[in-house]
């Protein structure tokens, strides 16, 4: 399967909370649900749709899974919903146990294991392993060079900073844009796929 990451980011690179006022208010965030403003069914509800079509599993860290696990079993009827609801997910955590996945289809990675675990994920049969928000887990995918895709709703607003997907320890990572749409409110949405090493 294919990693790929999908975030809604600012034009200053940061993906903390950006559906509800109180989804991650770490260090003060105090700008929670800012994409709101800015979300076209047309152009974004439709790259969202694509990209759920050659989705098999997703995979989360511990907080973006306890968000979603309250807010989707929910909003079943919806097809994006039924979708969350129904498919494969996976969830890197050291604190949870199996009695606290109550969401449906859901598998426990303990920490110690994750990048052993998301390596064979990764190596498996199947289409797309989709990381949602989960800033920290995409961190150290980048870092270990394990992201095979990434997609970017970039939007045009600065938050003043908050938590961010890009690691910060100095090594230069290229990629090259493989599509991109700009929606009527501004929005660029962008897949890029890491620049493959001269000679490969």
């Amino acid at each position: 399967m294919r990693i790929a990451i999908g975030e809604f980011i600012s034009l200053d690179g940061v993906v903390q909370a950006p559906g509800q006022p109180d989804e991650d208010t770490d260090g003060g965030f105090a700008h929670g649900g800012w994409t709101h403003p800015f979300f076209d069914p047309e152009v974004m509800g439709g790259a969202l749709a694509e990209w759920q079509s050659t989705t098999d599993a997703l995979l989360f860290g511990r907080r973006t899974w306890q968000t979603m696990a309250a807010a989707w079993p929910d909003r079943a009827g919806d097809p994006f919903a039924d979708h969350m609801n129904a498919i494969a997910k996976y969830v890197v955590t050291s604190t949870l146990d199996e009695s606290e996945l109550t969401w449906n289809n859901t598998t426990r990675i303990p920490g110690d294991q994750a990048l052993d675990r998301i390596k064979q994920l990764r190596e498996a049969e199947g289409r797309d392993l989709v990381v949602m928000g989960s800033a920290s887990l995409t961190r150290v995918l980048l870092t270990e060079g394990l992201v095979d895709e990434l997609r970017l709703m970039v939007l045009p607003v600065t938050v003043g900073g908050g938590k961010t997907i890009f690691p910060a320890d100095g090594h230069l990572r290229t990629f090259d844009l493989v599509s991109t749409v700009v929606s009527g409110t501004g929005v660029n949405v962008c897949t890029y796929r890491p620049k493959a090493a001269a000679g490969v």
